[in-house]
């Protein structure tokens, strides 16, 4: 299959897409200040880091594991570390609070966090019960502050982010369905934290991990909800943890017609490469994209590759420092202005309300 460059990547008439460079800082220094807390999961780095880079300035770190606060506020010349969450939250100066906490706490604090006027932007899963949902909800209402999330298997892929520019200039027409493999190395059992193991903590697999899957269901489909078909989850290989669900599938009806099927799982064998071999599909009435995110088997060409065929090619564009990660500029530019270009407080809403239901139908 041929390697293209996006300059030469052509609608099936002829005409060029849309398509622009990775964007730069939205802002100067100083101008949106962030503060860093509940450092649990890992991906509060890249979560940082992608603030920071579209233009945030981190002024607090705070975490009660003192070791963690130090080791990511070292990253960065002007964070301090925190005496506590108080001290975050009290500082005027703060426009946001960044955290990825044990998923069943995820939702409280960031309640907390709207309450002091702050906006949040919390890791994925957002939410384990429909409760800590529609507390939120009640107090976005009720501040005006966001609650964003932060669902990296699109937002922080570039090759996803590509392929919404594609899909929404319609490079494969109308989409009637997405596949979504979310599979993840489980690693060494030590190497995970207690709640890693414990349901009620983190939620069920559907619900932590499939919530990436739901998301990118409705934003690549167009769909505003979606109806279950049937959702399952088992312990295969782990009797050891009782808790822990190692594989999960669901399959769904979106609003607009379009169908969606997604498996995830703690599978991947350590003779990959990666983490795991995500992939996306999309297929349309005009062509289909696939997505191979982390890697492209059994080949050198790396990450962030998109394949593309349609009535006139067949092609693979290698999406790396393409069009970059326009969410997290257009995210800071949202909670200066009040403005909804990042992502819509309902749809990041309904992609966590449809991956609790989803564990909840699997749960039965």
């Amino acid at each position: 299959m041929p390697l293209i460059s996006l300059s030469d990547l052509r609608k099936s008439d002829g005409s060029a897409y849309t398509l622009l460079p990775p964007p730069p800082p939205v802002c100067k220094p100083g101008d949106f200040t962030i503060a860093a807390t509940a450092l649990e999961h890992g991906h509060i780095d890249g979560m940082v880091a992608s603030l920071v880079k579209a233009g945030a300035t981190l002024k607090w770190v705070y975490d009660k594991n003192d070791a963690k606060a130090q080791k990511l506020a070292a990253k960065y010349p002007n964070a301090k570390v925190a005496r506590s969450l108080d001290e975050i939250l009290d500082d005027s100066d703060v426009k946001l609070v960044a955290a990825a906490d044990v998923p069943s706490n995820r939702g409280p604090l960031g309640v907390r966090c709207m309450n002091a006027g702050k906006d949040y932007f919390t890791d994925k899963t957002p939410f384990t019960t429909l409760a800590q949902l529609d507390e939120a909800r009640k107090t976005v209402a009720a501040t005006g502050r966001k609650y964003m999330v932060y669902y990296s298997e699109r937002i922080a892929n570039e090759c996803s982010m590509l392929a919404d520019d594609l899909v929404s200039q319609g490079a494969i027409g109308k989409v009637i369905s997405v596949i979504g493999l979310g599979p993840h190395r489980m690693g060494k059992p030590e190497s995970r934290p207690d709640w890693f193991y414990k349901k009620e903590l983190y939620g069920g697999i559907l619900c932590d991990i499939g919530s990436h899957q739901c998301e990118q269901f409705l934003q690549y489909t167009g769909a505003k909800d979606a109806t279950i078909n049937f959702a399952r989850v088992c312990n295969v290989a782990h009797p050891q943890f009782p808790e822990l669900e190692d594989f999960g599938e669901a399959s769904l009806k979106g609003d607009n017609g379009a169908s969606f099927y997604f498996r995830v799982d703690w599978f991947t064998p350590d003779g990959l490469r990666t983490w795991g071999d995500g992939k996306t599909i999309i297929l349309g009435t005009e062509g289909t994209i696939e997505l191979r995110k982390n890697i492209d088997l059994a080949t050198d060409n790396g990450a962030n590759q998109l394949y593309l065929f349609d009535n006139k090619q067949e092609v693979r564009i290698d999406a790396r420092n393409t069009v970059g990660c326009k969410f997290f500029g257009q995210f800071i530019l949202d909670c200066l202005n009040r403005t909804e270009n990042a992502m819509t407080q309902e749809h990041a809403f309904k992609a966590a309300e449809l991956c609790v239901k989803i564990q909840m139908a699997a749960d039965k």
